[in-house]
């Protein structure tokens, strides 16, 4: 059965850019996303450059991320930047608190994740120690990373190996203080942020965006004392997880019941309100729209497979909604939101890369990753609203939208349109209105099952391919569009 759909593309009022950083990546030092990840190290079997898996770099580069934050996340404000420099077999062994008490040996440090970011030609965004460390540490830090002469931290960045400073846009200052980062109160952080931020010096050219750390979901007030209290803040980052039931009793990665697709889903669509509210409380204390919006941690959270502290989950095609319907409703939001990042890149939560256990060959793109594949021509395009007109999509009494849409405009003067329907079972055709449009092309991102996802043995069970439903019709764009599916159109 196919439900009937509407969706009215304004193309006249083109006024905001959809920022590239929306499509931002994290990777923290956590089960493995790290280690056995993105670094198997340069005398690894496993194809890599320099330490770094060679698979994952080019899926990455492929996807165009623009950004990556670490290194962390929890074990942000327990790092010490010191650890983590000069020879590796020299470095000190250290204990992961937050993530299992593992014993990390920090052979993944400041220049190794620096370097990272240059082969990936993305911007390296880290979140500094406040937690448990101090403005004399992130000041030096800062010195050895970005100084351009001969200081004795600049000449210790020399003798480990490189020569010219890296360039550091985004400074985060702490990481969550509201829990892991020291279970403070919002005015108690506000006044350590106002004092580090003293210290977070711009070094030779470099010129870094501060960072607050923001409110976990719904906490308004720890927003608001922040960004009444907090001084020379340039950005106020955001958290927000999708789970389902509820926190504490997470579901299964791979459920495949219709209770648990739409109750996702559902918890998804709560970001909308979110953003709506954040924008009001920022909009009020920041009119003249100086300070971003980082919503630095988001995505799908379930009950873990191994369970354990590694938090390694599978992605199916529901996961793929998710990031889908997320990014329609970060578009909508571009004019505060500065950069979102999923968590995490690599074999941790909503991860773009699973890879096998004990620096294997094998690796497998999840469904996530292809959204972002779909979704990347929206990358510093226009933004331009579409209006959705459909049926609720309706499961036990709970309703909630049954389409979701974004478009923009490209350098090249095309539109793009993403369109996902998030019915379970049920079609949609749909009528696009856009002045000027001759032509249509695009890719589908669908499944046979609820739980559909790839494996090492079936990498390619969920991954996009061509899309022969829509056409251009009277001046009309048709879309026949199947039950759980996100396609990115093309109209020129």
């Amino acid at each position: 059965m196919s439900a009937k759909a509407t969706i009215r593309i304004d193309t006249f009022k083109a006024e905001q850019r959809i920022s590239r950083h929306i499509y931002g990546q994290f990777a923290e030092h956590l089960g493995r996303c790290i280690y056995d990840g993105i670094w198997v190290g340069p005398d690894s079997k496993v194809p890599n450059i320099n330490g770094y898996r060679k698979d994952i770099v080019d899926a990455l580069k492929a996807i165009k991320i623009p950004n990556l934050r670490w290194p962390g996340g929890c074990f942000a404000d327990d790092y010490h930047w010191r650890d983590g420099i000069g020879p590796r077999d020299k470095r000190p062994r250290t204990v992961n608190i937050h993530w299992g008490n593992y014993v990390e040996d920090n052979s993944f440090g400041t220049h190794e994740f620096m370097d990272l970011c240059e082969l990936l030609g993305c911007d390296p965004y880290i979140a500094f120690n406040v937690g448990s460390g101090s403005p004399t540490e992130m000041r030096a830090w800062l010195e050895y990373m970005t100084f351009d002469r001969d200081s004795s931290l600049a000449l210790e960045r020399k003798k480990n190996g490189r020569e010219k400073p890296w360039k550091l846009p985004f400074v985060g200052i702490g990481n969550e203080n509201w829990g892991c980062g020291g279970d403070m109160t919002p005015e108690f952080y506000t006044n350590l942020f106002n004092q580090f931020r003293v210290f977070a010096r711009d070094f030779g050219p470099n010129h870094p965006i501060r960072i607050a750390c923001g409110p976990n979901v719904e906490d308004y007030n720890w927003a608001s004392v922040v960004l009444k209290n907090g001084r020379g803040v340039q950005g106020l980052s955001w958290h927000y997880y999708t789970h389902y039931p509820n926190w504490q009793t997470k579901g299964a990665a791979l459920a495949d019941d219709v209770d648990s697709w739409q109750g996702m889903l559902e918890q998804a669509l709560r970001i909308d309100k979110i953003l709506t509210r954040a924008d009001a409380i920022m909009d009020s204390a920041d009119p003249e729209n100086r300070i971003g919006l980082y919503f630095d941690e988001w995505g799908t959270w379930h009950r873990t497979e191994h369970g354990d502290s590694a938090l390694y989950q599978q992605s199916t095609i529901r996961d793929a909604l998710v990031a889908s319907v997320h990014f329609d409703i970060f578009h909508k939001h571009c004019r505060r939101l500065r950069m979102t990042n999923i968590a995490q890149t690599v074999n941790v939560l909503q991860a773009m890369i699973l890879t096998e256990v004990g620096g294997q060959n094998r690796m497998v793109l999840t469904p996530t990753y292809h959204v972002f594949d779909l979704y990347k021509v929206h990358q510093d395009a226009t933004y331009l609203p579409a209006t959705v007109v459909a049926n609720d999509y309706v499961v036990g009494g709970r309703k909630i939208a049954g389409v979701s849409a974004s478009a923009s405009r490209s350098e090249d003067g095309n539109v793009n349109l993403s369109i996902t329907n998030l019915h379970h079972e049920d079609g949609v055709d749909i009528d696009v209105e856009v002045a000027g449009v001759t032509r249509v092309s695009g890719k589908i991102l669908t499944s046979a099952t609820l739980n559909a996802h790839n494996t090492f043995d079936k990498p390619s069970e969920v991954k996009p391919t061509g899309f022969d439903g829509a056409s251009v019709k009277g001046g009309t764009v048709r879309v026949s569009l199947p039950a759980r599916s996100v396609v990115t159109l093309t109209l020129s």
